[in-house]
């Protein structure tokens, strides 16, 4: 298999990296805070969860004073998105709010 398909499957394969991505894939940027009071980790859990999307090339990020944000990088290949997509389509709606509605930023 190739290495790039495994480490991105690597990637999607923990729960609350999954969760993360699912939240971050909307294409707008989100406070590690926030990600961290929606799907209840410690903020090294969060950021080393972040740190592994980043690696697998599906994540940017842009320090804000002490916290880091986070974004869908937009050069992810589009075979990629294709499979995120899919996998996203199959869970329910992150931490129980409708897609639809924007929580506000605890940062």
């Amino acid at each position: 298999m190739d290495d790039k398909i495994s480490d991105l499957l690597n990637a999607l394969a923990e729960p609350t990296r999954l969760r993360a991505l699912q939240i971050v894939w909307d294409g707008d940027e989100h406070c590690v805070c926030d990600l961290m009071d929606q799907l209840g980790a410690t903020q090294s859990r969060m950021s080393r969860h972040m740190s592994r999307l980043k690696a697998a090339g599906l994540l940017s990020d842009r320090r804000d004073a002490q916290w880091v944000r986070y974004r869908r990088r937009q050069d992810v290949p589009q075979a990629w998105v294709d499979i995120i997509d899919s996998i996203l389509a199959a869970l329910p709606s992150p931490s129980g709010v409708p897609a639809d509605r924007k929580l506000e930023s605890a940062c």
